[in-house]
């Protein structure tokens, strides 16, 4: 989903608004929305089916792909199970960074944070992207309990590799004002709000007050 979760036959993004968090299924420019929980602008995609090149000597690759490709057609008519398995098979078949994302994205919507983990590391392993590093800062935030140092770790990550994203953006300022970083998280929002993101000025106005709020108590 752009501005909300996407997956693909190829790929998938995930984004929640306000208190709702959809993924969205994206397939050759259609998207199908997923439910999916966070509190955050959370933004998830799988990696598209040509993120690695096919190669016309390794027949293996071929036959990842094809079982990728099934495992979007079963997601997008709902069977998250049976897509997980195709996605498994693909990359028992052969190692691809976006058989690994889809896999995640899998584990995620049913509840498997551990295991979702597990998949986007190693997509990442294999080809690092911001989506990624998104994606395990959502899975981190939503263990219990949360790992919020963790979350940060990777959506720093996130706007290293895509400093433009005003989603990755907002996405940090609200785990960082979550954990009292609110100098840092008032930065993250101002850029967010630059990028286009609307609701970051609520933010910005909240985050502000709590800032003056905490330095008149210091001076009192």
């Amino acid at each position: 989903m752009s501005s909300s979760m996407r997956i693909s036959n190829s790929a998938w993004r995930i984004v929640s608004r306000a208190s709702s968090s959809r993924p969205i299924l994206c397939t050759s420019g259609h998207h199908a929305p997923l439910p999916r929980p966070s509190h955050l602008i959370l933004a998830q995609r799988t990696a598209t089916s040509t993120s690695e090149p096919p190669s016309s000597t390794d027949p293996s690759f071929a036959k990842a792909l094809r079982l990728l490709e099934d495992g979007t057609r079963l997601i997008e008519s709902g069977d998250v199970q049976g897509a997980l398995e195709k996605y498994k098979e693909s990359v028992n078949v052969k190692e691809t960074s976006g058989g690994y994302f889809n896999l995640g994205v899998c584990e995620y919507t049913q509840n498997n944070h551990p295991g979702a983990i597990k998949a986007w590391e190693r997509s990442i392993a294999l080809t690092p992207s911001a989506d990624a590093y998104t994606n395990l800062a959502s899975a981190y935030i939503m263990m219990k309990p949360p790992q919020a140092a963790l979350a940060i770790k990777h959506l720093t990550s996130a706007l290293e590799l895509t400093p433009d994203d005003p989603e990755v953006a907002f996405n940090l300022a609200a785990i960082l004002e979550s954990t009292g970083n609110l100098e840092a998280s008032l930065k993250m929002y101002e850029r967010a709000e630059k990028g286009g993101i609307e609701r970051a000025g609520q933010n910005i106005r909240s985050v502000s007050a709590k800032i003056l709020a905490g330095s008149g108590s210091a001076q009192a």
